[in-house]
């Protein structure tokens, strides 16, 4: 089959760029085409083919002679791009039909804020870094995050020291001196000194970084259950469990959404877990 029937594809953080979303939320067909040629290379016959329109009327669309108003038209620009569920959506389209990740299906129709599941932090470790390093708000919910923040290798330390800007974070860690120490130390067959002192050297690590970055770290207290990621307007979301560690868990990538509920409500625990913590750096 000629490569020009064949649909546009982007890569698909390029769906998460502020720009694409803001084009996608105004109905802005041509900030739309202009994406797609930045991030795919299509020429504008290549556009012209994949959404169903003539080579003269994408190159309308594109310097503002024309506009798009007819909902069949979106709806093949969509199709033609091969747009994300959660693209469709700020478009103002419904789900295609299926969401799939990894090969198995995911009908995500009814919560448009949740735009993909990872098995494991190691599937989506590259994009994390990638958004990390131009993020200007960092949020970290932890036990000790040494494979988040604490080691030089760590998946987050090296994004977050970066010249270009300074960034603001804040870290919650598991206060080393709570009787839930002990209890999470039993689930994953580790010593309390163990789990304590990693804990512990997580802080000082940490403290290294307050010349580079705008950097809080928290105490709590409870026994861990949700593992955060926020980086901007985009949380990745894991758990911890009885013989789990949070890099072990699936991730959910949650986008702030005008009205989607658990970008929010995480967000609101996140601010509250603060406000009720013990601040040590």
């Amino acid at each position: 089959m000629s490569t020009a029937l064949l649909p546009v594809e982007l890569p698909e953080w390029s769906w998460q760029r502020p720009e694409v979303r803001a084009a996608l939320t105004r109905r802005d067909v041509a900030g739309i085409f202009r994406a797609a040629q930045q991030y795919s290379g299509a020429s504008q016959a290549r556009l012209a083919a994949a959404v169903g329109m003539t080579q003269g009327r994408v190159n309308e669309v594109i310097n503002g002679r024309r506009e798009v108003s007819r909902l069949d038209v979106f709806e093949r620009i969509a199709d033609g791009l091969t747009m994300p569920d959660h693209a469709r959506h700020l478009l103002g389209l419904a789900s295609s039909r299926t969401h799939r990740s990894g090969g198995q299906a995911f009908d995500l129709a009814a919560f448009p804020e949740v735009v993909r599941v990872y098995a494991s932090q190691a599937a989506t470790a590259t994009e994390i870094q990638r958004q990390a390093r131009s993020a200007a708000s960092v949020d970290i919910l932890a036990v000790r995050g040494l494979g988040l923040i604490g080691l030089n290798d760590s998946l987050l330390r090296t994004c977050l020291t970066r010249d270009d800007t300074r960034v603001t974070v804040r870290v919650l860690l598991l206060d080393p001196r709570a009787p839930a120490v002990a209890v999470r130390a039993a689930e994953i067959g580790e010593s309390v000194e163990s789990l304590a002192g990693g804990i512990a050297y997580t802080e000082a690590r940490l403290r290294e970084l307050s010349d580079v970055c705008g950097i809080s770290v928290h105490w709590y207290r409870h026994l861990p259950t949700w593992r955060i990621i926020r980086l901007d307007s985009v949380l990745y979301v894991s758990v911890f469990h009885a013989g789990w560690e949070g890099h072990e868990s699936a991730i959910y990538k949650v986008m702030e959404t005008p009205h989607g509920p658990l970008y929010r409500g995480f967000r609101r625990m996140y601010d509250a877990m603060v406000e009720d913590s013990d601040r040590v750096v």
